[in-house]
């Protein structure tokens, strides 16, 4: 027996729910969509079926997700205070009455079941990233993953060019976040596989985004390469440019602007 894909719909549409209103996106997809490019070293160990999501953050979050938790937690004895703001909004959002209540209804089904999270800044102990980021948002159709070997005519030869994900409303003005595995839940064959919007079609512009992402990454150029909705706000990109103090300098800002 399988998950069906009013299943998936039904797990998306509750994670969806808990976290589009922090400024979060999520898209499901299969393990073996993501096993299928890379090689097995940095495999996920499940089957090919096993059901996954990718959650993403959109510009919004640091307004709508990230100041508050710095209002509520306070800006001392923080470390990584975005990361740590990530955890708690995902870890909150699986352990809502809600998403419990759906979980339970899959358990009843699949009881091996297990929700593996795994966060973008973790590491293996073999050093290697939990999960590749910008592959599972590749595989899932949340953001087109440009990288050397989609430029025809490379003019780059032998030098090592990094790739970047562009997102067909933000470009990249967004972050990939977490990944989570539900370990014991297959997926039936009729999920099919989403392909992500093409943002950048012409050689001219993967050329231009991927020298702008690997030689001027510091002035966020290559975010605009795509006409994006929305951007991060002047108070985010200086919380981002500069020192952990320019957070606790923010909520003095707006403690003052609320007076």
């Amino acid at each position: 027996m399988a998950a069906s894909t009013a299943n998936v719909d039904e797990i998306t549409a509750q994670l969806e729910d808990c976290l589009s209103k922090y400024g979060f996106e999520v898209s499901p997809l299969k393990v073996g969509w993501y096993n299928s490019l890379l090689p097995a070293s940095f495999h996920l160990a499940y089957p090919d079926d096993t059901l996954a999501v990718v959650v993403l953050s959109t510009p919004s979050m640091f307004e709508q997700a990230f100041l508050p938790f710095m209002e509520e937690r306070g800006c001392q004895g923080l470390s990584d205070p975005i990361d740590q703001c990530v955890k708690h909004q995902v870890s909150s959002c699986c352990l809502s009455e809600p998403t419990i209540k759906i979980l339970y209804s899959l358990w009843q089904c699949f009881p091996g079941q297990e929700v593996d999270v795994r966060y973008d800044y973790e590491l293996l102990p073999s050093r290697k990233p939990k999960f590749l980021a910008q592959t599972a948002a590749h595989v899932s159709g949340a953001a087109f993953y440009y990288q050397k070997s989609d430029v025809i005519d490379q003019p780059w030869d032998e030098k090592k060019m990094f790739g970047v994900c562009v997102h067909p409303k933000f470009g990249g003005w967004f972050a990939i976040r977490a990944l989570l595995v539900f370990g014991g839940v297959p997926v039936t064959s009729e999920m099919a596989q989403p392909v992500p919007p093409d943002c950048v079609p012409s050689r001219e512009g993967r050329i231009q985004l991927l020298e702008g992402f690997n030689f001027n990454w510091q002035d966020w150029s290559y975010r605009n390469i795509v006409h994006p909705v929305q951007t991060y706000s002047a108070e985010t990109e200086g919380l981002l440019c500069h020192s952990s103090g320019s957070a606790e300098s923010l909520l003095r800002q707006r403690d003052r602007s609320r007076e």
